[in-house]
């Protein structure tokens, strides 16, 4: 609508309006006998249109308040469906947080992440706990389903702890239910994302997928039992000396949001048992992970 039609209608209704209220005064000032009839004629015939258009204008307002009202619960039911799953995943993480805490019992400090790093540089992650909540460094990291790190600093009210995916990390491990040992450290490279490795197992030895490496509880750092990984397949062979196998984690640092830092009273405990009840995410990863030798299974031996 142009400028000149927009003042045009306010003209015309601001006339409106003057005829109006001129008629509402001569009827204001006609006797009481004649005034009746003369504002009923006038409501039939000058003011019908006016009072169209009020209803019109009432009906108008009262249909867009419904369809804001529509509007709002759409939204509303739109933005509960788009961010349902997320809550659903966190909560499910929560409780499973809360029962490894539950199962652990004591000597241990909660903590969020407050510092969320991406997929490919979650390698130093910052604590909400630190000296005040009895955190001390080397202390492991663990969350639900396995071990995170450990803490490298600590302040009063903060700690920096170290993730299994920095190059630095180093964990003293062995598959679960035998005796065989090795190193486990992360790798990148050719293997798509980020993975661990397990080094250092007896070349007589060969590990089947799936098999679980855990913590030995050698060094005196972390708990024997925490899981660290799956075996997904072998990445090297030295002929007559050892192999290195590779591994799926146990837990990701870029998923991490809440965690658990064990005191230092708990370095000589076995936590197998903590970790039975926990459903294994890693253990589910039966597959190969893309760009991984591909190996037909072989069982497992023990040594003699």
């Amino acid at each position: 609508m142009s400028l000149g039609s927009d003042r045009y209608a306010s003209r015309a209704d601001t006339a409106v309006f003057a005829v109006c209220l001129v008629l509402s005064l001569v009827a204001l000032a006609l006797p009481a006998g004649l005034r009746e009839p003369v504002a009923g004629a006038l409501r039939r015939t000058v003011l019908r249109p006016v009072l169209s258009v009020q209803r019109a204008s009432v009906a108008a307002a009262e249909s867009r308040e419904r369809l804001a009202s529509v509007r709002a619960e759409r939204d509303s039911l739109l933005l509960e469906t788009t961010f349902l799953p997320e809550l659903r995943a966190e909560n499910a993480r929560l409780r499973e947080m809360l029962g490894l805490a539950g199962r652990l019992g004591h000597d241990f400090a909660t903590a969020e992440v407050l510092h969320q790093a991406g997929t490919s540089d979650a390698t130093t992650l910052l604590l909400s706990a630190g000296r005040d909540a009895g955190v001390e460094p080397f202390a492991p990291v663990l969350a639900a389903h396995g071990l995170l790190g450990l803490v490298r600093e600590v302040d009063a009210h903060t700690s920096v702890a170290l993730a299994w995916s920095h190059p630095d990390f180093r964990a003293s491990a062995m598959v679960e239910g035998t005796s065989i040992y090795g190193i486990v450290r992360s790798r990148r490279g050719e293997v798509s994302g980020e993975v661990m490795e397990l080094i250092g197992v007896p070349y007589r030895e060969q590990l089947a997928r799936s098999v679980r490496v855990v913590t030995s509880g050698l060094g005196g750092v972390f708990p024997r039992g925490i899981p660290l990984g799956t075996v997904v397949g072998t990445l090297s062979e030295s002929e007559g000396w050892e192999r290195t196998y590779l591994l799926r984690p146990s837990v990701h640092p870029a998923e991490a949001e809440h965690v658990i830092v064990l005191r230092p009273a708990r370095a000589r405990d076995t936590l197998a048992t903590v970790f039975d009840t926990v459903s294994a995410r890693a253990d589910s990863a039966a597959a190969p992970l893309p760009g991984a030798p591909a190996r037909p299974p072989a069982p497992t031996r023990r040594p003699r």
